[in-house]
Parts: C-alpha cells; sequence; structure tokens
C-alpha cells in the first residue's frame, strides 16, 4: 500500500460540534421519564388548526396533481393571501412575487436569511435573553452572535445595540412579543432600533410570531413597516396563532434586492414547503386573526391565575413586566444552576419549565414558564406543582 495521509476519527464539523444542544428534546426525555407531569414548558398553543381548513385535506390527497413540487416561494394563491394580511394588519406593503417566501416555520425563515446576507465570520447581534434557535442558527451559518443585554425588564438599550455594531455586522434581531421573557417592545423602541440599522447599512430581522398574543394594552408593531422594507427582514409564523406548530408554515418577508439570492438558498435547503401544509395554510388564513383571537381570553385567564400565584413567593422568585406571548420568564433567588433545577422539578415534582441558560442568560438562575399549552385546568395544576416545587427545592 502507498503512503497516504494517516486515518483520522469520524467526528462532526467544528461549527456543529460548537451549537448548543436544544433544550426541548432533553426536557421532552426527563418527561417521557416520569409518567404523569405536566408540561408548562414547550412554547406552543394548546388548540388546533382551524376545522374548516383541516376539512380541505381530503380532496388535497385525491388530487394527484398536488403530489408533485410546487413552486419554490410558495403557492401563489397563499403568498397573495399573505400579502394582503400585511398590508391590512401590519402596514406592511410588500409585493408578494418578488417579497414573500413561504418556509418551513419561521426558523427555517431565519436561517434561509443569514445564509443569504450573511458570510463566514460576519457578526449577527441578538439581545439577550435570545431565542435560542437564532443563537443556534448564528453558528450553524459560520456567523457570530453579538449578544447585547437588555434591562432588568428584559428591554433593549438602545446605546447598548449601537455600541455593539462593527464592520462585520449584518444585522439586529428583535423578537417582538418576546421569546423566552414575554416582553413586548414599544413602537418608539423598533423604531429606533430600525433608523439604527438603516444609517449603519446592516439589516433589521423583526422576529414576529407571535403578533396576536398581547395584553394589559400592549401593541405589536412591526418595524418593516411604513415604507422600511428596504433593510427590513420580517419573520411570522402560522404555528402559534393557528395552532399549527407540527404543520410548518411561516413567512419571510425581504427587501426585493435579495429575492433572487434567498431563491437560492430556499431551493437548496427545502426547495418548497410542504405543499398539504400550505394548502392548510391557506384555508387557515381565510378564518383570520380572529381565530386567534377568540382564544386569548382564555389564555389571558390563565395568565392572570399564573401570574397571582407566582407574586404570592416574592422571596423565591420575581416576575419581570411580561405583555406579550405566553411566556414569564422568572428570576429564582437561589444558587442552585438552573438546568438542575428544572430537572429537579421534573423528577420530584412532575412539573417541567426550560432552565433560562439555554436563552443566553449567563449569571443567575432563571425560568421560562409557558401559559399556552394546557386548557386552563391542567395549567393551573401545573402552576400549583411549580409552586409547591419550589418551596420544596429552594425552602421557601
Amino acid at each position: 500500500m502507498g503512503k497516504g495521509p494517516k486515518s483520522r476519527p469520524l467526528r462532526a464539523s467544528d461549527r456543529a460540534a460548537r451549537v448548543q444542544m436544544p433544550i426541548i428534546p432533553t426536557v421532552a426525555e426527563w418527561i417521557a421519564q416520569t409518567p404523569g407531569t405536566i408540561s408548562l414548558g414547550q412554547g406552543v398553543v394548546h388548540y388546533g388548526p382551524p376545522p374548516a381548513a383541516l376539512r380541505k385535506i381530503p380532496a388535497f390527497l385525491a388530487d394527484r396533481a398536488q403530489h408533485k413540487y410546487v413552486p419554490d416561494a410558495g403557492l401563489p394563491r397563499l403568498r397573495k393571501a399573505f400579502e394582503e394580511k400585511l398590508r391590512a394588519e401590519n402596514g406592511i406593503d410588500a409585493p408578494f412575487a418578488r417579497r414573500i417566501l413561504v418556509t418551513a416555520g419561521a426558523n427555517q425563515g431565519f436561517l434561509n436569511a443569514l445564509l443569504c446576507i450573511c458570510d463566514p465570520g460576519d457578526e449577527v447581534v441578538l439581545l439577550s435573553p435570545y431565542y435560542f434557535n437564532h443563537e443556534m442558527a448564528a453558528g450553524l451559518a459560520g456567523c457570530r452572535a453579538v449578544c447585547v443585554p437588555t434591562d432588568r425588564n428584559y428591554q433593549p438599550r438602545l446605546a447598548k445595540v449601537e455600541a455593539a455594531i462593527t464592520g462585520r455586522t449584518r444585522a439586529v434581531v428583535t423578537v417582538s412579543p418576546n421569546n423566552p421573557s414575554g416582553a413586548v417592545y414599544p413602537r418608539e423602541t423598533l423604531l429606533a432600533i430600525n433608523r439604527l440599522c438603516a444609517a449603519r447599512g446592516i439589516y433589521h430581522i423583526s422576529d414576529e410570531a407571535y403578533e396576536y398574543f398581547t395584553y394589559d394594552g400592549a401593541a405589536h408593531f412591526s418595524p418593516g413597516s411604513g415604507g422600511r422594507g428596504a433593510h427590513t427582514i420580517s419573520l411570522f409564523s402560522m404555528s402559534k396563532s393557528y395552532g399549527m406548530a407540527s404543520w410548518r408554515v411561516g413567512f419571510l418577508v425581504v427587501p426585493e434586492h435579495l429575492f433572487d439570492d434567498m431563491m437560492k438558498v430556499q431551493d437548496t435547503v427545502i426547495i418548497c414547503a410542504p405543499a398539504v401544509s400550505q394548502a392548510v395554510a391557506l384555508e387557515a388564513l381565510a378564518a383570520g386573526r380572529r381565530y386567534c383571537l377568540r382564544r386569548l381570553p382564555a389564555i389571558a385567564r390563565v395568565r392572570e391565575r399564573m401570574l397571582g400565584a407566582l407574586s404570592r413567593i416574592p422571596g423565591l422568585l420575581t416576575v419581570p413586566p411580561s405583555r406579550g406571548a405566553f411566556y414569564f420568564l422568572v428570576k429564582v433567588r437561589s444558587v442552585m444552576d438552573d438546568l438542575t433545577l428544572a430537572e429537579r422539578l421534573i423528577r420530584e415534582h412532575k412539573v417541567a419549565v426550560i432552565p433560562g441558560g439555554t436563552f443566553g442568560i449567563g449569571k443567575g438562575c432563571s425560568l421560562r414558564i409557558s401559559y399556552g399549552n394546557l386548557a386552563s385546568e391542567a395549567a393551573l395544576e401545573g402552576t400549583r406543582r411549580l409552586v409547591r416545587g419550589l418551596k420544596a427545592i429552594l425552602g421557601g
């Protein structure tokens, strides 16, 4: 045999190895090992898609033409319907032919955006606590996530954002209403960040998956409205509002100058979002935002009762203001790390929450608690278990 290079052990890429493991499967495994656990963890709603949308599935399946590829950017009728929704509800004028793509959820839309606008080594500014999949996507795209801490109420600090921008920065990312904190960023704050991005020649990526979930007078605002679409990339999702998490339908709204390059990414990553999901999404959009808003009062009632229960143990935790999405990101008064605390809550008290460290909170102990994924009584029983568990473990 000739002398060639020595065999090396097979391994994953450094890029993949550096990305954090997603926490949801880890928590799901603990839950599976602890039968009877109530989950206040995963960020989904407890209801499903509009029944009228599901009734379209048999006709879809019976049509053989439906089992072929559909256009990469998505069904034209669906994109047109979303164009009309954006204009009516968000103040965004985005002609679908060159600005709207249907993706397999907003997560894929975010990764598409990074692959389109970033080169290896470029930087993306995330506000901490961040949505963990955004940080993971940055790593997989070969970018560096620059994390800028928010204030104690999880609101952006513009001066800190501006100070984080360098010559390698390609985008600032905002999520409002926010996952994981539930914070809703004021219109003035989002406009200030958007203006900063325009002045510095970078993109503003706005994740608006929770746009309909606001409480106590809070209002959602789309930074790409009012003709600011030339440097704004907007992400939307059917997962939350329409109870379609497993169907994987999202919308990516991009400046027209990015559309051709975005199509290259789309065709490479997925070709097209699943056709059956798009067909259901089209009918769900016909039901409109009122489908979600009819369910919001029940979620709001659970929110109020959960907030009341958590507020009665101020010696154990602090609940920063949260007027959006369906989360509380509580600060726990403990030297215990939040991963250990989350595991003990499951194994000893049969209630699941998500440790805050996965969202980039480097100091202290924090937990994300979801109040949207269970119907009222189950959610409230989960809250009772959580309070009892925190008292037992932390000695409150």
